[in-house]
C-alpha cells in the first residue's frame, strides 16, 4: 500500500518576481462576487507569509465582522516566465513556474467560518508545498472568492474564475452552491477537487470533472442511525435546513432507516440563513422522537438545541460534519453537551497520524494564532489530494491528465488512520467512505467509541 507521507517533491527554481501593493479600500464588487483581502495569491515572499499593513487575512476578516474599517490588502503577483506562452495557451492556469487554482466559498455571511476554515486549511498545505519548491518547479497559487453560501451568487463567482484562467477549482463550501457549480464545471470541463459537502449528487451519477474527498452524508447518517438502532433508539426525527443541503441529509436518514423498515418520526424545517427555528422545532417535538438529527450550519443548530433545552426537551441530538463543530460548541455553550457529531476526518489531536501531525505543524507555522478544527483539517486533506493529482499527472500538465492521475490513486495510505484509505477509479470519484463519530463532552468534541450512555 503506498504511503502518502513518503512522497517527495521535485525542486525547481522559485518564482522570480513578486510585487506587493497595499491600499485601503472598501469591498470591491464584481458581478455579485466579493473580492476582498481574502483573495489569496499564495507565494513565498522573502521567506515569509505575505502580509500587508501588519494585518493577516484572518485579522481583516475579524475587523469586517466587527464592523471596523474595511482594509483590503491586495497581492499583485507578477510572474515573469520564459518560453511559457505555449504552455499557457494549451492549458489554462499553467505556466512554467505556476499553477492557478480558483475557489468560491462562503468567506462572508452567516457561514463564513466554514469557508474561511476550509480555505485556511487548504492554503496551509499549499504553503508547505510551495516552500519545498512546488510541483515540478511550479508554485501553486490560490485565488479565493466569496459566494456567501448563496446559490444566486454562484454563477458570477464561477464565471470570474473562468475569466481568471484557472487550471482547476477546489475548496468549495456547501450543497446549495455546489448544485450550481457542478454542472457549470462539467460544461466547461474544469476539474473541481474537494468540496465541503457530502451530497449524493456529487457522486451519482459519476461526473468526470468532479472529484470529492470526504465521505458522503449517506455515510454519516448510516453510521448515526445504525448505532442508534443498536442501542434501542428507533424513533428518529429530522429538523433540517429547507434546501438542497437539508434534503440531502434527510434522504440519507430516510435511506438508513429503510434498512430497519422504519421512517423518520417527525420532520421540521427552517430557512437557510435564518435562526427562526421555532415552527420546525415545534413540528418535530410533537412527534416525540427519541433522537433528532439537526441539519444546518453552526448557528441554527446551536439555536435548536438551546431552545429545545429551554423548553425542557432533551432528546439525543445529532448532526453531520458540515455543522462546523468548534463554532457550534462555542455558540451553543453548555447546551452543546451530549450532541453527537459525525466527522469525515479523524480528531485533530491524533498526532500519531502522520497527516494530522503535518496539519498541526503547518498550522503552527503559517497560522500560529488559529486553533485547529475539523473543517480546516478537511481543507488541508483536500489540498493534499489535489497536489497528489498534480504530481502524478507529470510535468506536461493538462486537465485530462490531472483527472486520470487522481483516478490512479488506489489503496493509498493517507496518513489519517486505518479507517481512511484513499481510493479512486475511473468509475468512482469519492475518496473516502468511513467516518469518525464524536460527542461533545466538557465543551470538547471527544471520539465516541462506546454508545452505551447515548440516549440516557
Amino acid at each position: 500500500m503506498p504511503d502518502w507521507t513518503s512522497s517527495t517533491l521535485p525542486r525547481r527554481n522559485p518564482i522570480t518576481f513578486v510585487r506587493l501593493r497595499c491600499r485601503k479600500s472598501r469591498i470591491a464588487w464584481d458581478n455579485g462576487v466579493t473580492e476582498i483581502s481574502r483573495t489569496y495569491n499564495f507565494v513565498k515572499c522573502l521567506g515569509k507569509v505575505a502580509q500587508c499593513g501588519g494585518n493577516t487575512w484572518q485579522e481583516e476578516s475579524q475587523m469586517n465582522r466587527l464592523g471596523a474599517g474595511r482594509i483590503c490588502c491586495w497581492l499583485v503577483v507578477v510572474l515573469v516566465t520564459v518560453g511559457s506562452s505555449l504552455t499557457w495557451a494549451q492549458t489554462p492556469g499553467v505556466t512554467d513556474n505556476g499553477i492557478l487554482i480558483g475557489s468560491c466559498s462562503a468567506l462572508d455571511g452567516p457561514t463564513r467560518v466554514l469557508g474561511n476554515q476550509t480555505v485556511m486549511g487548504a492554503t496551509a498545505y499549499l504553503h508547505s508545498i510551495n516552500d519545498e519548491g512546488g510541483v515540478f518547479g511550479r508554485k501553486i497559487q490560490l485565488q479565493a472568492f466569496d459566494d456567501g453560501y448563496d446559490p444566486d451568487k454562484a454563477p458570477a463567482c464561477f464565471k470570474r474564475m473562468i475569466k481568471e484562467g484557472v487550471f482547476a477549482l477546489g475548496f468549495f463550501v456547501g450543497t446549495p452552491t455546489a448544485k450550481v457549480y457542478v454542472p457549470m464545471a462539467q460544461d466547461e470541463k474544469v476539474p473541481v477537487v474537494g468540496l465541503f459537502t457530502g451530497a449524493q449528487m456529487l457522486y451519482e451519477p459519476l461526473k468526470h470533472y468532479i472529484v470529492n474527498v470526504r465521505a458522503s452524508y449517506y455515510d454519516e447518517t448510516r453510521e448515526q442511525v445504525d448505532k442508534l438502532w443498536e442501542k434501542g433508539i428507533h424513533k428518529v426525527g429530522v429538523l433540517y435546513q429547507d434546501d438542497a443541503f437539508g434534503k440531502a441529509v434527510l434522504d440519507g436518514v430516510k435511506l438508513a432507516l429503510q434498512k430497519h423498515n422504519a421512517a423518520p418520526a417527525g420532520l421540521g424545517t427552517f430557512a437557510r440563513g435564518s435562526l427562526d427555528v421555532d415552527a420546525g422545532l415545534k413540528d418535530v417535538m410533537a412527534a416525540h422522537p427519541q433522537a433528532v438529527v439537526v441539519v444546518g450550519p453552526y448557528s441554527p443548530v446551536a439555536t435548536v438545541v438551546k431552545k429545545a433545552h429551554l423548553a425542557g426537551w432533551r432528546p439525543q441530538f445529532l448532526t453531520v460534519s458540515f455543522v462546523g463543530t468548534e463554532e457550534f460548541i462555542k455558540e451553543a455553550g453548555p447546551d452543546a453537551e451530549g450532541t453527537i457529531i459525525t466527522q469525515v476526518v479523524p480528531p485533530y489531536d491524533r498526532m500519531d497520524y502522520p497527516t494530522v501531525l503535518a496539519y498541526r505543524n503547518a498550522l503552527s507555522k503559517y497560522y500560529r494564532d488559529m486553533p485547529p478544527s475539523y473543517v480546516s483539517l478537511e481543507g488541508f486533506v483536500d489540498a493534499m489530494v489535489m497536489v497528489e493529482g498534480l504530481k502524478r499527472a507529470g510535468k506536461d500538465l493538462t486537465r485530462e491528465k490531472f483527472i486520470s492521475a487522481i483516478e490512479s490513486i488506489h489503496e493509498m495510505n493517507a496518513g489519517l488512520g486505518p479507517k481512511l484509505v484513499l481510493n479512486y477509479s475511473a468509475t468512482d470519484h469519492k475518496g473516502f467512505d468511513s467516518v469518525y463519530t464524536t460527542v461533545v463532552r466538557g465543551g470538547q468534541p471527544i471520539l465516541l467509541t462506546d454508545w452505551s450512555s447515548v440516549g440516557k
